[in-house]
């Protein structure tokens, strides 16, 4: 039943039926169409306050339930709801991982239309919390307030906030109390800083007016038990010095502790100066025996555990014996490139960042690898035929690209190429679908393997094996 509400739709008692992408749950409404609901999980019986409304289905909000699912569980995070992350935090992680690997079925059968094994059951991760190695939050003036205070008539003096943006809202940030995705002491180091900073009088930073201090707080960790800290400022000041002190006697595990001043729009580092004032200028990870150089501008996966699974997985769908030689596209700072280089006879390494191809080269010295190549370039510019005939037909190619997947001239260069197999890492199944159909012709997809590199949300990594037809 639908009934007219201040322009909206209210949609009663609808069985929620499947969980679909971006972390929404889906429903059917009376007239047939589908409805996207943000905050309700499958088996859920709920009354749905629309917030759109397209031809072919709706857009909503669950308003009240009349039935909760049994896949629901308490979250654990006091910000549930209100922060932009852990959009599944409410359901069993058992569940999470039956969508995940649902949605990789779906996109690779229904976007990409090819015939596909049966997958291999989706590798669960070990830790369901505090598993990121990098974390970045931001400074407000002006945090964001829950209704209750808004409507209260209690005077609200400090709005300095340290946490994540709220959802929809690019100007207000979430004042974090704790949050679940990073193991300690980063709770403790963003609360330091918070505090410290305000006993200081720094101020924090307006993103309306473009005016204050301090911007953002990124806290990146490793497996070596390292510690990096990156505080980037709008202008400087000469607290910054006071605040760095107290926070390196504060934390003597800071292995590195780095700053950057930043006074354009917006809040990337990938185009500024990144300045050290203590410790190293990085932090160093390590797996099976290979140690890699992080920066504060190093791409580098932010599960290390299910980082070093889902390398493994990808190094046994390459199969190699030693006498191949494997191209790496979309190599970053070579991590898989080395990883796989002892089982091949040459590893040739692409990327387009400058910074990363240094840190992949450095890194292949200091792991005393030798026979890997790296080359930074646009991957469609710079893998082409002169490429091939420069370095050779490849064996085995291994792919991992950003979000939005391979140039289709990257894809009829690997056709061109018809390497005897190609191993395609995605981190988003729909674009992987998309580019695996264009493969068809020349290849089948012999083993699929989803990876959940990020419980408590909708996200999957997901390897494809394809060999010449």
């Amino acid at each position: 039943m639908a009934r007219k509400k201040t322009n909206r739709i209210i949609l009663e008692d609808l069985l929620v039926i499947d969980a679909g992408a971006k972390g929404k749950s889906v429903a059917k409404a009376a007239d047939g169409r589908v409805v996207f609901i943000n905050n309700a999980v499958p088996g859920d019986v709920a009354t749905i306050q629309t917030t759109k409304k397209r031809k072919a289905y709706f857009e909503g909000t669950a308003i009240s339930f009349s039935k909760l699912s049994d896949k629901r569980v308490a979250p654990t995070c006091e910000h549930f709801g209100t922060c932009g992350g852990c959009k599944w935090q409410h359901m069993g992680y058992e569940h999470q991982l039956f969508y995940k690997q649902k949605e990789v079925e779906n996109n690779l059968k229904r976007l990409g239309k090819i015939e596909i094994p049966e997958l291999t059951p989706i590798k669960a991760a070990q830790e369901q919390y505090f598993y990121r190695n990098k974390m970045e939050f931001s400074f407000s003036d002006n945090k964001w307030l829950t209704l209750d205070q808004i409507k209260s008539e209690e005077v609200i003096a400090n709005k300095n906030a340290l946490g994540f943006h709220i959802p929809g809202m690019w100007d207000k940030i979430l004042d974090l109390n704790k949050c679940h995705l990073q193991q300690d002491p980063s709770n403790a180091i963003r609360d330091f800083v918070k505090m410290k900073a305000q006993e200081l009088e720094i101020p924090f930073y307006n993103v309306r007016n473009q005016s204050g201090v301090l911007r953002t707080l990124m806290i990146r960790t490793a497996s070596t038990n390292q510690i990096m800290v990156l505080v980037q400022l709008f202008e400087d000041t000469d607290k910054r010095v006071a605040l760095f002190e107290a926070l390196k006697e504060q934390f003597p595990e800071i292995t590195s502790l780095l700053y950057v001043i930043n006074n354009k729009g917006n809040d990337t580092i990938y185009d500024q100066d990144v300045l050290h004032y203590a410790g190293e200028d990085h932090i160093m990870e390590e797996m099976e025996g290979l140690t890699f150089k992080i920066n504060a501008k190093s791409f580098y996966q932010t599960n290390s555990e299910q980082a070093y699974e889902l390398y493994k997985i990808t190094r046994d769908f390459a199969g190699l014996t030693g006498e191949e030689l494997v191209y790496d596209l979309y190599t970053g700072t070579g991590t898989i490139a080395q990883f796989v280089a002892k089982n091949a006879k040459k590893v040739i390494g692409v990327e387009s960042v400058p910074d990363a191809i240094t840190a992949a080269k450095e890194n292949a010295k200091r792991n005393g690898i030798t026979n890997t190549e790296f080359y930074v370039g646009d991957m469609k510019a710079v893998f082409n035929e002169d490429f091939v005939n420069t370095h050779g037909e490849a064996d085995v190619v291994i792919t991992d690209p950003p979000r939005d997947g391979m140039h289709k001239d990257v894809v009829q260069q690997l056709i061109n190429l018809n390497a005897a197999k190609i191993v395609y890492v995605s981190c988003n199944s729909a674009t992987q679908a998309r580019d695996l159909a264009l493969l068809d012709e020349t290849y089948k997809v012999t083993r699929v393997q989803p990876v959940d590199m990020f419980p408590q949300t909708f996200h999957v990594e997901n390897v494809v094996l394809l060999e010449r037809r």
